[in-house]
């Protein structure tokens, strides 16, 4: 019974750490446009972009058009 008990706590938990690593995020570009991404965009600092995801295909914008990151409530 106790193991049942742990493997259900630690499941729940696993779940409640993916659902909280997929919040979707605002990204303001410098023209004032607004994209939403369902996930956290990654930002290459090496290469000088932004990445997300939009309809299963990734997007890159040029670091430098993106005013502004935040994650929407």
């Amino acid at each position: 019974m106790k193991v049942k008990m742990a493997l259900l706590i630690a499941a729940s938990s696993g779940l409640a750490f993916l659902a909280g690593c997929s919040s979707p995020h605002e990204m303001t570009t410098r023209d004032g446009g607004t994209i939403v991404t369902s996930d956290t965009p990654e930002v290459d600092d090496d290469e000088g972009f932004v990445e997300y995801e939009r309809d299963g295909n990734e997007v890159r914008i040029n670091k430098s058009e993106v005013r502004e990151i935040k994650e929407v409530d």
